[in-house]
């Protein structure tokens, strides 16, 4: 546990909680703790899905802008290659995650958003990119996860004007992928995470490494890359658990192995 990221594990779902008052601002000292988290969360057999929280009042309201405010070009050539690897390993976790957002989601907290595989908001949550606003852009892989899930046009309008997209249009949009009220918020990605529980987790790693990887090439290279992982798990107790269980009519019990 960090001084402002947390984990808290609770029937094989993890919780990686964001609490920075007053608005989650994503400083260096909390990149580092959210390596720490999405590392651990990867590494631990015990947890099958994993939940990205703010709280009930903000997701994150971005990077810190005041600490970057005084930095350099020299200084920031290097401290943004430490902010997207921060951004990269949360996406690499190699099980499924679930961004919880209340409140606000701006900048480095959308982009944080943006690394998880699914987003739930609440219906008074507010998404976007204003770095523009700041004579900037998004530097923490707004600019390429947005544009991938949303569609350059829709990415380059949110970009380029740095508007507050509220929860309804960020669902209309493929933003968030679902919208609930405020209050149900954990609660809905905590029962969305319990679906993947007691899941086949080596294929859902697969299955995730396989979407991630293969939209970032050829299809060709894309197909290879699906046929590799597909032929590699036919050798897990999983594929022969879930294959004798559908032959049998049965239930698989999968033991992610």
């Amino acid at each position: 546990m960090g001084e402002f990221v947390s984990v808290e594990v609770a029937d094989q779902i993890a919780t990686i909680r964001l609490d920075r008052p007053k608005m989650n601002a994503i400083d260096v000292q909390t990149q580092r703790e959210l390596v720490e988290a999405a590392l651990q969360v990867d590494a631990d057999d015990q947890v099958q899905a994993v939940i990205l929280y703010g709280g009930e009042r903000v997701f994150a309201a971005g990077v810190d802008v005041k600490e970057m405010a005084d930095m350099s070009y020299a200084d920031m050539s290097t401290h943004s290659r430490t902010l997207q690897a921060c951004f990269t390993t949360v996406a690499r976790i190699g099980k499924p995650v679930i961004a919880a957002v209340a409140g606000y989601a701006l900048g480095g907290g959308c982009e944080l958003a943006l690394c998880a595989d699914f987003r739930v908001a609440g219906e008074s949550a507010r998404l976007g990119q204003p770095e523009i606003l700041l004579g900037l852009i998004p530097g923490a892989g707004g600019t390429q996860r947005l544009p991938r899930l949303v569609g350059p046009s829709r990415a380059k309008d949110l970009i380029f004007t740095g508007r507050h997209v509220p929860a309804a249009e960020a669902l209309a949009i493929g933003l968030v992928d679902r919208v609930v009220p405020d209050e149900q918020v954990y609660t809905a990605a905590l029962e969305w995470a319990a679906t993947f529980v007691g899941g086949p987790a080596v294929a859902l790693r697969a299955a995730k490494q396989a979407v991630d990887q293969g939209a970032e090439v050829d299809l060709d290279s894309g197909l290879e890359i699906e046929r590799l992982h597909f032929s590699g798990l036919f050798a897990t107790d999983d594929a022969r658990i879930g294959m004798r269980a559908f032959a049998e009519k049965a239930k698989a019990k999968f033991t992610g192995r």
